[in-house]
């Protein structure tokens, strides 16, 4: 187990890193189509093909998921992963063609190196081809490169953000990851010692002046091993969201767009149950374990950062 998402098995994670620019895009790719589901509960959200997750609409396989830098202009990072998976023969079978299904989501890291160089086809596509089944670097990497935190009091006072991902293992062979970046408005607080491990900095002799808080949002995937249905697994992408509140204070302000995918791949793992009340405990652990991992997550994420274009990171301030 490397403690990340990539645990899970048949989920594969690609980066594309650019520190000059401060940004970049990270794909985590499904070796074979995964159940999706979306929870989005962040004011300000900056998202592609959510509205196909909702279980009331008819595909229910997700090919890739793009998680990028760059606000809405990085979204089109996601046109690389398509052509990419296209090239590979992957995607829901139309009839006609195969057309692959990539939801996505994008931080603001403008403020963080180059507002004008932002992911786009080139990059998503480098990013699949990047991907593996192997351990996950974290902090200044992929779509958490130019990611911040603490920016209550405007983005001169932040700390850096970063990726993180971390893993669990269930009873039953049940495998639950989680992949995030962290680019909060709020602080990042250790779970276990109730301490602030990076935010919003006391910087003496300066003055706030007027707050800036735009340029936020946390966004994460979720993937297990287990067989969900579209409704369950939209579930823990729900519950999930209780890892980002415990350890982001505040969080899905009206300047976040805190967005979470979950995919269940079914591998390996058996169906669950269709007795209702047991099938809901399953999946309440299952949300449980995924608001667990998310939580843990995001604390590597800050904690795994290093200074960026004048923004500390924890680590250096130890």
């Amino acid at each position: 187990m490397h403690d990340d998402i990539t645990d899970v098995p048949g989920i594969r994670v690609g980066h594309d890193t650019n520190l000059e620019a401060g940004t970049g895009c990270s794909v985590i790719l499904c070796d074979t189509p995964a159940v999706g589901g979306v929870d989005v509960r962040g004011g300000a959200p900056a998202t592609r093909e959510t509205d196909l997750l909702h279980p009331l609409c008819m595909i229910d396989e997700v090919n890739a998921v793009l998680l990028t830098g760059g606000s809405a202009f990085g979204l089109d990072a996601a046109s690389g992963v398509v052509h990419y998976l296209d090239e590979h023969g992957i995607g829901y079978d139309s009839g006609i063609a195969r057309v692959p299904i990539v939801p996505g989501a994008a931080i603001f890291d403008l403020s963080c190196g180059s507002a004008t160089i932002r992911p786009d086809y080139a990059a998503g596509y480098h990013a699949c081809e990047q991907a593996s089944s192997g351990p996950i670097e974290l902090g200044n990497v992929g779509g958490g490169t130019g990611a911040t935190v603490g920016k209550l009091l405007g983005p001169e006072f932040a700390m850096k953000g970063g990726l993180g991902s971390a893993s669990m293992e269930l009873l039953g062979g049940i495998v639950v990851g989680a992949i995030v970046l962290v680019n909060a408005l709020g602080d990042i607080v250790d779970p276990e010692t109730q301490q602030v491990v990076a935010g919003t900095r006391n910087i003496a002799g300066k003055s706030s002046g007027a707050s800036n808080p735009f340029g936020n949002t946390t966004i994460a995937v979720i993937a297990t091993n287990a067989t969900l249905t579209k409704a369950q697994v939209t579930k823990v992408a729900q519950m999930a969201h209780d890892g980002i509140a415990h350890v982001i204070r505040p969080a899905h302000t009206m300047f976040d767009g805190d967005t979470v995918f979950a995919l269940a791949t079914g591998s390996n793992a058996p169906e669950i149950q269709q007795n209702t009340a047991t099938a809901a405990l399953q999946v309440s652990t299952l949300g449980a374990a995924a608001a667990n991992t998310l939580a843990r997550a995001i604390v590597k994420a800050v904690r795994s950062a290093s200074d960026l274009h004048g923004v500390p990171a924890a680590s250096s301030l130890l």
